[in-house]
């Protein structure tokens, strides 16, 4: 009887000693570097994991080339004519206005109509005292010259009027001072843009002037 207590009491011991094992906690698993433990984390769609490539490398991105453009065309400057000098004959009157009096002066110009400008500039001022100028008075409001023939128009103030003498040498050193280049051919003179009889009112005015009816 006391042995069968006896092998009781060894076998209760037993089972609490072998209950009490199971209650041990298990054994955490080993940190990493940083003390922390690893873990597995699976994603929730697809059971891919947190460090799919796929969504964590950004996808390169097409950048538009530059598209050329053609500059802007240079513009050509404007072509300015070389001057050329020419020395030419025009003719003045005494003092006294009782004859012309040939001068050689020399003239600049680009073109033609220039040049004949500039020829009846030269008729308007003289540097001798003794050598009048018979149109120094009088505006040349333009000059135009097409195939041969010189057309101007003119203003004449009251202070350019002549007698008849004057007028008569004023036209002939005009004629004679344009007539001298071959190419032209005939003169026509307005006053304010109309043809007129007379320039002063003693001489008559044809128009057109040429070399047959100045006598030259």
């Amino acid at each position: 009887m006391n042995k069968k207590l006896t092998y009781a009491g060894i076998a209760a011991v037993l089972l609490m000693v072998i209950s009490g094992c199971g209650e041990k906690p298990a054994a955490a698993p080993p940190a990493d570097a940083s003390g922390q433990g690893t873990t597995n984390v699976s994603s929730g769609a697809g059971g891919n994991t947190g460090n799919d490539s796929s969504s964590s490398t950004p996808q390169p991105t097409s950048t538009p080339e530059p598209v050329a453009t053609e500059a802007p065309a240079a513009t050509d400057k404007p072509v300015t004519a070389e001057k050329q000098s020419q020395t030419i004959q025009v003719y003045y009157t005494d003092p006294q206005q009782t004859e012309l009096v040939p001068v050689k002066v020399s003239i600049s110009f680009a073109d033609a109509t220039e040049k004949y400008t500039e020829a009846f500039k030269a008729l308007q001022s003289s540097k001798n005292a003794d050598q009048i100028p018979l149109w120094s008075k009088i505006e040349l409001k333009s000059l135009q010259f097409t195939d041969g023939q010189i057309v101007m128009d003119i203003h004449k103030p009251d202070e350019a009027q002549l007698g008849a003498g004057g007028e008569a040498l004023a036209i002939s050193a005009l004629s004679q001072t344009m007539f001298q280049f071959e190419e032209v051919k005939n003169i026509d003179v307005l006053v304010d843009g109309e043809q007129v009889e007379s320039l002063m009112g003693h001489v008559d005015l044809v128009h057109p002037m040429t070399r047959e009816n100045n006598g030259l």
